[in-house]
């Protein structure tokens, strides 16, 4: 079978393709024939060298496609079943052994596409907005970057929660996408001072919560736009790694601080499917839309990777395969 690999950490160059023998599922595991793999940060920080793992470095968390065969004791999933995943390395791959406890069946529906495109960054979306900081009517957010993938499935489920919600974009185009996502207000934070922009919104209160994917650039200003005793979701590092912080600077409002990761919030097989539940039926019944910015064959990873660094996309990147 054909994966993408990286034998050494380093730019999108460092990725190829190579024929590996298609493996065999053990106990408790599935055979994935994959048809559509999302494309996230964490698989550049996997393949940049930012979070470490083994060599060659697998590619890609996230997959859709059919279930090829299945191991000993595996009762959740049979041969034939339309299935997606998440959090289970390579796949970047035409085939993939994954835990059967870690896939979700698609409901009617549910193509292969959206599928990739819903799972990780939709659940991520429902645990920020249900259980990090649980919305509720009437409560203030600001998400950062908008128009993205991630941040246009906060925006939406922060509506649907009764929020009232700030956006922040790079450009007037993306202001526009935040919009249709369901933004009150689209804060252009290449011409704007955001957390001014904020407390002016808010009549000098705050927001409630910031879900803030981009880290770096963000992250001061993010604690500037929080009411006192608001949390900051520090969920991503889309512009580089936050520097070490002081807990000093939390007591100017009593403030909360978390960097909270998918991987804790379906820690049980009950939870991977009440998230991924509201999720993909959620998308079969048209109240979430999925944006697909673009999709790029297998064999195109290392060009998939450079649009998503760029930061210039606006919607979820797939790599199509088969």
């Amino acid at each position: 079978m054909k994966v993408i690999q990286a034998r050494e950490p380093g730019d999108p160059d460092r990725m190829e393709l190579v024929d590996v023998p298609t493996p065999a599922p053990g106990p408790g595991q599935a055979l994935v024939r994959l048809a559509v793999s999302g494309v996230n940060f964490i698989d550049v920080y996997h393949r940049s060298g930012a979070y470490k793992v083994d060599r060659p470095i697998m590619l890609g968390s996230e997959g859709a496609g059919t279930v090829e065969a299945v191991g000993t004791d595996v009762v959740d999933v049979v041969p034939g079943d339309r299935v997606a995943y998440v959090m289970v390395r390579g796949s970047y791959a035409e085939y993939a052994v994954v835990p059967a406890d870690k896939l979700v069946k698609l409901p009617p529906g549910i193509d292969f596409q959206a599928a990739a495109a819903a799972m990780l960054q939709g659940m991520t979306a429902h645990y920020l907005t249900h259980s990090t900081f649980p919305l509720k009517s009437g409560d203030a957010c600001l998400v950062h970057a908008a128009a993205g993938g991630a941040g246009g499935l906060v925006v939406q489920m922060a509506r649907m929660r009764g929020a009232r919600v700030f956006g922040t974009v790079s450009t007037a185009e993306k202001a526009r996408i935040a919009r249709d996502h369901g933004v009150d207000t689209a804060i252009i934070y290449t011409e704007q001072d955001f957390a001014a922009q904020v407390r002016q919104l808010t009549g000098g209160r705050g927001v409630d919560v910031v879900y803030d994917s981009v880290g770096k650039t963000t992250f001061a200003k993010s604690l500037e736009s929080l009411r006192p005793r608001g949390m900051l979701a520090l969920f991503g590092m889309s512009s580089g790694q936050v520097a070490p912080v002081d807990a000093a600077v939390l007591a100017k409002g009593s403030l909360f601080l978390t960097r909270p990761s998918l991987a804790h919030y379906v820690l049980t097989r009950d939870e991977l499917l009440w998230r991924a539940g509201d999720v993909l039926n959620a998308v079969a019944s048209g109240a979430l839309k999925l944006r697909i910015d673009s999709t790029f064959p297998l064999g195109a990873a290392a060009e998939a990777h450079r649009a998503l660094e760029s930061r210039k996309t606006a919607g979820k990147i797939l790599l199509t395969i088969g």
